[in-house]
């Protein structure tokens, strides 16, 4: 809780504005974000595409790239965070994609690949996490942790 509350005041201190674009933490970190008073100066949007279907629609990801890369991508990230900053204007955009289990992992993308994209201005970072031996919540809030992290590396 101390970092989220760091990141709200760092943000609201130097005026930078947020946007989130979540799949596997479903608004978890838009949530941590606008559970500190004050958030409402620096959040602009959060959106929670969760299905393919939602990501194809709301964020413009190109059905191609979850044809040929999957949600679970970093293609899918990139494109996630890309178009986000085109729907808030947000000076920090962060998309967040991955799977958080218990079901739903492969051999080539197990249960805890989590990519966290980051864009501020006109430079992108698109990182990829393994949050190994964790059940769903623990990869979700392991996931909202890091993004926390990069966002407060950036700023």
């Amino acid at each position: 809780m101390i970092q989220i509350k760091k990141l709200v005041y760092k943000l609201i201190k130097n005026k930078i504005k947020v946007a989130c674009a979540e799949s596997c933490t479903g608004g978890m970190l838009s949530s941590s974000i606008t559970s500190v008073g004050g958030s409402s100066k620096i959040f602009n949007v959060g959106l929670v595409t969760y299905s393919n279907q939602a990501k194809i629609k709301l964020l413009k990801v190109p059905k191609k790239i979850i044809e040929k890369h999957g949600a679970v991508s970093m293609q899918c990230c990139l494109s996630m965070v890309n178009n986000l900053k085109k729907i808030s204007k947000a000076d920090i955009c962060i998309s967040i994609t991955g799977i958080a289990g218990p079901k739903g992992g492969t051999k080539e993308k197990p249960v805890g690949l989590v990519y966290i994209g980051i864009k501020k201005g006109n430079k992108i970072k698109i990182n990829k996490f393994f949050f190994k031996n964790k059940n769903r919540i623990s990869i979700q809030k392991a996931t909202v942790k890091k993004a926390i992290e990069l966002i407060l590396n950036i700023i």
